[in-house]
């Protein structure tokens, strides 16, 4: 089995996070980049079942710049067999649509029977991704798991819904994701670091996967305006001289909170 693992690299979890007021862009060039903790997460599923499933084949796929080399083998020193990270100046600000169907593009190139990926990115926090890779590769999709199962023919897992919990199950290949409620992912340690360095990295452009970022037979979408957010404004008041309880009655219907 071929197990594809999408991961991302994004700014340091716990940073603050900022968009360029000029280019709408989120400024990535000042502070860590990590490898984004939700794919670590989804690397590890595929890792855990390759460890007591001989001949599984783990590969890492991300899209992201020529910098992030290093953070994209940290997959392989974790245990992924393999890489392939997309590399082009025309994915600069790439909207969801464009990311899923490059995204696509390298998981057709690699080959798969599972796709495993995060439910939502920590920088994006999109959250439609996975659903648009799939309906790009036409497979079935099992999102936002928080438990999985893999077998030989099937995958399978359980859905947080509003309502308790819901079992999934879909044929393979297909493609899934995950919460973060499935386990933390192993450290890589020195053998696994060594390893790495030895291990195939592919790096593809746009033109070796056959997509036109300008395609305009394709959706994109457009920022048309940003604005910083405004600095958060005094609260409401109330000093109770007898009437409290009025004020609070008055201000939760005039602002329709009751």
């Amino acid at each position: 089995m071929k197990i594809v693992v999408l991961v991302k690299e994004v700014p340091d979890t716990y940073g603050d996070r900022k968009l360029n007021l000029e280019t709408g862009l989120a400024e990535r060039d000042a502070g860590d980049k990590v490898l984004d903790e939700i794919g670590e997460r989804s690397l590890e599923v595929a890792l855990s079942y390759a460890d007591a499933n001989a001949g599984t084949e783990v590969v890492v796929v991300s899209m992201a710049p020529e910098s992030a080399v290093t953070t994209v083998r940290k997959g392989l020193a974790m245990g992924a067999a393999s890489a392939l990270q997309v590399v082009d100046p025309a994915l600069a600000g790439a909207d969801l649509g464009l990311t899923a169907e490059v995204l696509a593009a390298a998981v057709k190139r690699v080959g798969f029977d599972l796709v495993i990926t995060g439910n939502l990115s920590t920088d994006g926090v999109g959250g439609v991704l996975p659903a648009m890779v799939a309906e790009l590769l036409g497979v079935p999709q099992a999102t936002a798991l928080s438990s999985v199962e893999i077998s030989a023919s099937s995958v399978s897992g359980t859905r947080l819904t509003d309502f308790g919990t819901a079992q999934v199950t879909a044929p393979l290949p297909a493609v899934i994701s995950i919460t973060d409620a499935l386990p933390d992912a192993r450290f890589p340690n020195f053998k696994g670091i060594m390893a790495a360095k030895k291990k195939p990295f592919e790096t593809v452009s746009l033109a070796d996967l056959g997509v036109d970022a300008e395609d305009p037979a394709a959706a994109r979408s457009i920022m048309t305006t940003i604005s910083e957010k405004p600095p958060r404004s005094a609260g409401t008041k109330i000093v109770d001289e007898g009437d409290a309880g009025t004020q609070l009655a008055e201000y939760l219907i005039a602002n329709r909170l009751a």
